[in-house]
């Protein structure tokens, strides 16, 4: 009998979009300090390195949000999965064999639906792009 699953500690949730603004600010600052002070050597590159800092930052702001809400998506329906595999497993226990308890067959149930979990990470969805 294998012992009972610790489970995951929860994310480490951080503002994303706050670290995607702050970096979007740090390139806004150092396109005005060039504007005002002037490009080394006159090479205009330096100008659209910072224009394209803050462009990608502005992506990310939109697109970060969206990341989000579909991985929380995606968890929701993993963590339905497996209460619905468990409810599963306990019916099919009480026409079981005898001495079996609801945590042997909730532990049995997570360790099958933790192996489908597995193989659903590998595959590519919307939401992870």
């Amino acid at each position: 009998m294998t012992p009972p699953r610790r489970p995951d500690p929860p994310p480490m949730r951080t503002n994303d979009v706050r670290v995607a603004l702050a970096g979007t600010a740090a390139w806004a600052v150092a396109l005005v300090v060039l504007l005002v002070a002037g490009t080394p050597s006159g090479d205009d590159w330096w100008l659209w390195v910072c224009v394209t800092g803050i462009v990608t930052g502005l992506f990310g702001v939109w697109y970060i949000p969206r990341l989000q809400a579909g991985r929380e998506r995606q968890e929701a329906a993993r963590a339905a999965r497996r209460e619905a595999a468990v409810e599963d497993a306990v019916q099919v226990s009480e026409a079981g064999p005898a001495g079996a308890t609801r945590q042997d067959i909730a532990a049995e149930a997570s360790t099958t639906t933790a192996a489908s979990a597995a193989s659903e990470t590998s595959e590519t969805t919307d939401a992870d792009v």
